[in-house]
């Protein structure tokens, strides 16, 4: 699943794509090729992220592209980016069973009927629960004045913004396959690393960003549920530097590195993300009619086993952390190969945008 926002050679098989994920406070990247039903990891890198202010400057970031570029020390320029929460939005409608390119056209022109949004300057796409009705059904004529509604994820980003990309992906001697919102992207990794529960189960995929969290609800291979909430490892870390009066680097490492020594500190920050998460799984479980068997986190904060922990006893359900690349061969540096198990948790969005290309 993609919801890329621009219209791309879908009929052109691609065997390897360089994957972006654009996050708050660092960028994560790799360069995965896939040959018959195996996909190798070639590279990755994590870098900080370029400071953006009220608006995204094109040129800062053909700069940074340029720069991850390098790090991944490829030939390979075809590249697919991931957008934050905070860029890019999905939703849940029912819309009318038509052509995707004509549904893209009817959220563009009326947002607010079928997103309860008005959002002028927006392009979107769209992904059916099932396959794309490219052709009415057989009772889709019963009522020649109405169409039949179905389950459709929506995806939609400013035209500007997209516009940005595009020019800065150009500026750095790339080429766009896809722009894509990273929310879904961990519904992607979770179908390559965990297949028999992402087939059979019904899971919570948590990513921890840093302003921001999500949440994807699965049931038994559908997406049936996304929430983006705003609270992130940038607050916990603030929070921990606060009460602590200590800098903001320090807080950071001993939120990963030394948790424990820090509970009563650290735990009344987590508790708000598990409450709002805890939400989220109660809805879902309600509307569903189904108990999430396990709660799956990922993200930086994720390599903290105090924060997963934590969540777990808020949840109320079982909670753990997963590795995205577990059933990718690695063709890595030994340096990278070495890292890779402490790294992989925050390369599940640039992870997923990949799968999501060479699927």
């Amino acid at each position: 699943m993609a919801l890329p926002f621009f219209n791309v050679q879908k009929n052109k098989k691609r065997d390897q794509i360089i994957a972006i994920d654009l996050g708050g406070r660092s960028t994560k990247a790799i360069h995965l090729q896939r040959k018959g039903d195996t996909y190798t990891l070639l590279r990755y890198c994590v870098m900080d992220a370029p400071i953006f202010e009220k608006s995204i400057s094109v040129n800062l970031l053909a700069d940074h592209l340029k720069a991850v570029h390098s790090a991944l020390n490829t030939k390979c320029k075809l590249v697919s980016i991931a957008l934050g929460a905070n860029d890019a939005l999905v939703r849940q409608a029912e819309l009318p069973q038509m052509p995707v390119s004509d549904l893209r056209m009817v959220l563009k022109t009326n947002s607010k009927n079928y997103l309860q949004q008005d959002l002028p300057g927006h392009v979107f796409d769209c992904h059916y629960s099932s396959a794309d009705p490219g052709t009415k059904s057989k009772d889709a004529g019963a009522t020649k004045n109405t169409a039949p509604k179905q389950k459709v994820l929506v995806g939609g980003v400013k035209q500007q913004l997209l516009d940005d990309i595009l020019s800065a992906v150009r500026q750095a001697g790339l080429v766009a396959e896809s722009v894509i919102p990273g929310v879904i992207a961990p519904f992607n990794s979770f179908e390559v690393a965990q297949p028999e529960s992402f087939a059979k189960e019904a899971v919570a995929l948590v990513n921890i960003g840093f302003k921001s969290s999500s949440i994807c609800l699965c049931n038994r291979g559908d997406l049936a549920v996304t929430r983006v909430v705003n609270i992130g490892g940038d607050r916990i870390t603030q929070g921990l530097s606060e009460s602590m009066g200590i800098s903001y680097a320090e807080a950071e490492g001993i939120k990963i590195g030394m948790p424990g020594e820090v509970q009563s500190n650290l735990e009344p920050l987590i508790t708000p993300l598990g409450r709002e998460l805890r939400a989220s799984i109660d809805f879902f479980e309600h509307q569903q009619d189904r108990t999430v068997s396990q709660v799956y986190v990922c993200g930086g904060s994720a390599r903290s086993e105090f924060i997963v922990r934590s969540l777990q006893t808020e949840l109320m359900s079982p909670c753990k952390s997963w590795n995205p690349a577990a059933n990718f061969t690695l063709a890595l540096p030994p340096e990278q190969t070495a890292e890779i198990d402490h790294v992989s948790s925050q390369l599940t969005v640039a992870i997923g945008t990949a799968v999501a290309v060479l699927s």
